[in-house]
């Protein structure tokens, strides 16, 4: 098959699983991703082996066989869930995405933005991430984002358009017309919400620190966009409550008086890494890191060390 028409018809896939899942009763559609995400895990397929590889550093080294086993099962049926639910946003009944969340800190956060200040909204991958901006938008807080450029681009399109009509303003990565940091910069100076995923770095550039006790790299964009504007950098964790969905919004992380330009992004990176940490082990099953976070396994892949 040529790379266009794969790329049409992955794209077309997923435009066909989007249809399908929206009219799918709900305890059916539940049933089969939590089917899917038992025979991936069985198999370890895609992103299994190095979400066993993060996980194995959360549980410590006195960790069993089988009880790494056993999370990772639950963190890939949570995953799975991120997906099915991802698919239903745009058709689920917004009191539905209202009243089923459970926030704490968010007032915090917006008498920030009431009072003209910035937000940097920092989130690790866990639970429902496209949820938590729906809720959020729905409250009549808009907010800007930053997608990784997918492969097929008609596949970006459409993920971003989910986001769009969700009420998000979704900038690309890479790739993109316009300066990203610069437009993100632009919406914190005038005292926009800006929500990043910051527990991976995807730049190649990023802070390097201690994360459940060993060397690990995480992007500097949240902290160096807070210290460039003035914005308030504030972690958010997230995580699935039963059939409801939690949020948590932690207290602002502010800039060290003291050391030069770099040295300050790092320690609020750090700070950042040690709030991740402590709510990932509140909520383990609920981490989807499937990517290289830990230092040792950027090592392993060439062109990511």
């Amino acid at each position: 098959m040529r790379p266009a028409t794969k790329d049409s018809a992955v794209t077309a896939a997923y435009s066909l699983g989007w249809a399908l899942v929206r009219h799918l009763p709900e305890r059916l559609g539940r049933w089969a991703f939590t089917r899917i995400a038992d025979h991936a895990w069985r198999r370890r397929l895609g992103g299994v082996r190095q979400l066993e590889a993060n996980l194995r550093r959360l549980l410590g080294p006195d960790a069993t066989p089988a009880q790494l086993r056993a999370l990772s099962r639950a963190s890939m049926r949570s995953y799975l869930r991120y997906w099915y639910e991802l698919f239903r946003l745009p058709a689920m009944d917004p009191h539905h995405i209202l009243d089923r969340t459970r926030s704490s800190g968010i007032e915090d956060l917006q008498a920030r933005l009431r009072q003209g200040r910035g937000v940097v909204a920092a989130l690790p991958h866990m639970g429902n991430w496209d949820h938590a901006g729906a809720w959020i938008t729905l409250r009549g807080t808009p907010l800007t984002t930053v997608a990784e450029r997918l492969r097929p681009e008609g596949l970006f399109r459409r993920f971003t358009a989910v986001r769009e009509n969700l009420g998000m303003e979704v900038l690309p990565l890479t790739g993109g017309t316009a300066n990203t940091v610069g437009t993100l910069a632009r919406r914190l100076r005038s005292g926009g919400l800006v929500c990043l995923l910051a527990d991976r770095d995807l730049t190649a550039q990023g802070v390097d620190v201690v994360f459940f006790g060993e060397p690990a790299r995480m992007p500097a964009g949240p902290a160096a966009l807070a210290l460039t504007t003035g914005a308030a950098l504030m972690p958010v964790s997230l995580w699935f409550d039963g059939s409801c969905w939690g949020i948590r919004v932690h207290e602002e992380i502010a800039p060290p008086s003291h050391g030069d330009r770099a040295a300050r992004i790092r320690a609020m990176t750090q700070e950042m890494a040690h709030v991740f940490e402590k709510e990932i082990a509140q909520h383990p099953e609920d981490w989807h890191m499937m990517q290289p976070v830990f230092t040792a396994d950027l090592a392993a892949r060439p062109g990511e060390g």
